[in-house]
């Protein structure tokens, strides 16, 4: 009797064997693939600020002491302006030494302090803009800018898009199909390229002012890619 092959030696000869038979056309899924893109743009309905104060004085305490007075004020002015207490929040709070110089030993002693202290605010209502910016300045704050605008509800905007996007995909490989003489098919796959990417965010930087701020909100504009695989079958004559 034969001696029984090692499995071994039969794992061998199945991957010899898998790699010497000749790969036919049709083993893999005829298809054209392209991409797809679709951008929608909405006003936004939220803006965000940055503001603050800075407070030079002789000793750190003077020059906390008044950071935190003047502080204190902006935040009554915010709340006198209707913005809730929960839409506005601490960003960053410091105390620096400020270095002076002496010429003639060429060292660097301090010569005061700086506090200062910064507040984000989200503002709900974007028609409010320009008037908080002027009670800020009104009451005290002496750092502004950073300020932004999105759209906070934009599930159904990218919701849109991807719609648009599948639609532009498919007028693609339809012009395909048709300029290479097939019939398209169902989607094979459909993958998104990437997250939806906002193209545009309003964004600019305010100063303190005499005159009223302005302040142009614009618009969000989001992008959406996606790519789609179409099986595709000789056309029917």
């Amino acid at each position: 009797m034969r001696p029984m092959k090692k499995p071994a030696v039969l794992a061998a000869v199945l991957a010899t064997t898998l790699l010497t038979a000749p790969v036919r056309a049709d083993d893999f899924p005829a298809a054209i693939s392209v991409s797809g893109e679709a951008t929608m743009s909405a006003a936004p309905d939220l803006a965000q600020i940055d503001a603050g104060v800075a407070n030079d004085a002789k000793t750190a305490k003077e020059a906390s002491d008044a950071n935190n007075a003047a502080m204190g004020k902006v935040l009554l002015a915010l709340k006198g302006a209707g913005i809730a207490e929960k839409d506005y929040q601490t960003s960053r709070l410091s105390l620096q030494p400020q270095y002076g110089q002496n010429k003639s030993t060429g060292a660097s002693p301090v010569v005061g302090f700086r506090a200062s202290n910064r507040v984000t605010v989200k503002m709900r209502d974007v028609t409010k803009v320009a008037g908080i910016i002027d009670t800020l300045v009104s009451a005290g704050a002496n750092d502004i800018g950073n300020i932004s605008f999105e759209v906070t509800q934009a599930s159904k905007l990218l919701d849109d898009a991807r719609e648009q996007a599948v639609a532009d995909a498919r007028r693609k490989a339809e012009i395909y199909a048709k300029a290479t003489g097939v019939t398209l098919g169902a989607p094979l796959s459909v993958t998104e390229g990437g997250g939806p990417v906002p193209l545009f965010k309003g964004r600019m930087a305010a100063a303190p002012m005499a005159a009223p701020a302005a302040v142009a909100p614009g618009e969000e504009t989001l992008s959406v890619t996606v790519n789609v695989s179409w099986a595709i079958k000789p056309k029917e004559p």
